[in-house]
């Protein structure tokens, strides 16, 4: 499937979502997931917040979509995320039945969506997505590079402020 106006539109929301991450103390990462148009579910990582490593925005708004069509199918749904999912959040996408993956960022660490591993068009799979990768991928980029270099100068300036002790 081409990338469409509506899929911008939607990546454009994921970023949104994303930049509010850093506020919370959590990497800039975020997922919408869409069903005809309206989104059903949507949120940053918060894997910091509740100290729960599966706490990845995939599997929070697959959770909260889930819970508010009452099925754990979600056939038919796009789900627009700023990373390239792990192989956990690949793994739920493939369970849930989502039908569309469109994300930013290349994720070459930890990729499983066609980097390292390819699990949402694994043929063995019961289920396959359709999986379209680097929407937006500058701009998704950028909010992980900004996130961590600030990171690392935050550290370094705390680093800096250490005062000598006396001689």
């Amino acid at each position: 499937m081409s990338l469409t106006d509506i899929d911008l539109h939607f990546m454009h929301l994921a970023i949104q979502q994303a930049a509010r991450a850093p506020i919370a103390g959590e990497v800039p990462i975020a997922a919408v997931l869409v069903h005809d148009g309206h989104i059903l579910a949507s949120a940053h990582n918060l894997r910091e917040t509740l100290q729960d490593p599966t706490a990845h925005a995939e599997m929070i708004v697959i959770r909260q979509a889930a819970e508010h069509v009452r099925s754990w199918r979600l056939t038919e749904a796009t789900l627009y995320v700023t990373l390239e999912p792990c192989p956990m959040c690949a793994g739920a996408i493939v369970q849930s039945r989502i039908s569309r993956l469109v994300f930013g960022a290349w994720d070459p660490k930890a990729g499983a969506c066609g980097s390292i591993f390819d699990i949402p068009t694994e043929r063995r799979l019961n289920h396959r997505v359709d999986v379209t990768g680097g929407v937006l991928e500058r701009e998704s980029q950028a909010l992980l590079q900004n996130f961590f270099r600030a990171k690392r100068n935050g550290d370094q300036e705390k680093n800096n402020d250490r005062t000598t002790p006396d001689r």
